[in-house]
């Protein structure tokens, strides 16, 4: 047997700042995962958006969170996610997390930072918070 890797143990890293709350990186394997931590304040919403190469899930580790998303009738529904329950966004699926409590969510992710197109003016909705970014601004660690 080859025993010559040894764990590591990354400290956790701010990604910046966030409006509806904190988002930080707890682990990055590159070419292959980023684990993220989000926090998010009570009645905070990330966009309405959906990733060109992220494909994203997580776990919701305390709190309640309301997930909006586009399903195949081509509407805009809702569910509520409890502690325990988990998501899955995979490329191209629209979708929002509103916080309806302080909410702490462990986020595992294809690798792809900055993949974001944001979509609420076609919805009719106000758009806030961090744009849309171009498909040669995603950055693949």
């Amino acid at each position: 047997m080859n025993f010559k890797k040894e764990p590591l143990f990354p400290k956790v890293k701010s990604v910046g700042k966030r409006s509806w709350g904190k988002e930080e990186m707890l682990v990055t394997i590159p070419g292959v995962l980023t684990l993220k931590r989000l926090t998010i304040k009570k009645h905070k919403k990330g966009g309405l958006q959906y990733h060109r190469l992220k494909n994203e899930c997580g776990i919701l580790i305390s709190g309640k969170l309301q997930i909006k998303y586009f399903n195949k009738k081509k509407k805009i529904v809702s569910r509520i996610l409890y502690s325990g329950q988990c998501f899955h966004f995979p490329p191209g699926s629209i979708h929002q997390e509103i916080a309806l409590e302080k909410c702490i969510i462990i986020e595992a992710s294809s690798p792809h930072l900055n993949d974001r197109v944001r979509v609420e003016k076609f919805f009719g909705m106000n758009e806030r918070g961090l744009p849309t970014t171009q498909l040669n601004e995603i950055i693949k660690l």
